[in-house]
């Protein structure tokens, strides 16, 4: 019927984003494969494959050749085969260590309970405060200097990080996290570092936002000292006569 999706095709999405997942899998499997066997393996039309496979060559994800023919060769350009960029590789190599993190804190879980995940999160987050916190030798005891120093720190260890200023304070915010895929399940690894950025900085924070909870960026806000009072005479009334 016209309008109606072929079977197997889908529409923009979430579930775009599954056959995706699909589709790289199988490449991951078998190196090099033409659209057709993508399509005859994936259960998908030959214009639902070639909308996903001009996606992924234009993310970048994936890579035309043209099929290498042992023999005889019969009439007409030889049909092309698709391969996954060494960037695509390398992600699916993470999401792999990110299953094998997940698998390893559920383990901890069942077999310690949550006082388990806590002290191994608190241990994971340990060698990173102690880099961090070289780093802010020279940063002194202002906690918004303490909280640039760290920004810049923590972009060398891969956070992407900034602190700004705010009305209230200040915030310091991460727009990277190596762990979010895991921290989405254990938010235990985004406590512990939360306290760590509390000790570093020199004061109390509060996580507002966090990658692992969906939120585009993790925030966390740092108070300001508490406003002065200019201009106010505070007398003291002596009780002892």
């Amino acid at each position: 019927m016209a309008g109606q999706p072929h079977q197997g095709e889908t529409r923009p999405g979430a579930a775009d984003v599954s056959t995706r997942d699909r589709v790289t899998q199988l490449l991951l499997e078998r190196r090099a494969v033409t659209a057709a066997q993508l399509g005859d393996a994936l259960g998908l039309s030959p214009a639902a494959i070639r909308r996903h496979l001009d996606a992924m060559l234009a993310d970048g994800d994936v890579v035309a050749r043209e099929q290498t023919v042992h023999g005889h060769r019969g009439r007409g350009r030889p049909a092309k085969v698709f391969l996954l960029t060494d960037a695509a590789r390398s992600r699916c190599g993470t999401h792999h260590y990110d299953n094998m993190a997940t698998a390893a804190l559920r383990w901890i879980a069942r077999t310690g309970g949550t006082r388990a995940v806590e002290e191994f999160a608190s241990e994971q987050v340990a060698a990173l405060e102690a880099r961090c916190r070289a780093a802010l030798a020279d940063a002194g005891e202002d906690p918004m200097a303490r909280a640039e120093a760290l920004a810049a720190a923590l972009t060398a260890e891969g956070y992407a990080a900034s602190a700004s200023t705010i009305a209230s304070g200040g915030q310091l915010c991460q727009h990277h996290c190596p762990v979010a895929h895991v921290a989405a399940e254990f938010p235990q690894l985004c406590e512990a570092e939360t306290t760590v950025i509390s000790r570093l900085v020199g004061t109390h924070v509060q996580r507002l936002a966090t990658i692992a909870h969906g939120d585009g960026v993790c925030t966390t806000h740092i108070p300001g000292p508490p406003p002065a009072q200019s201009g106010k005479t505070v007398t003291t009334v002596r009780t002892d006569r």
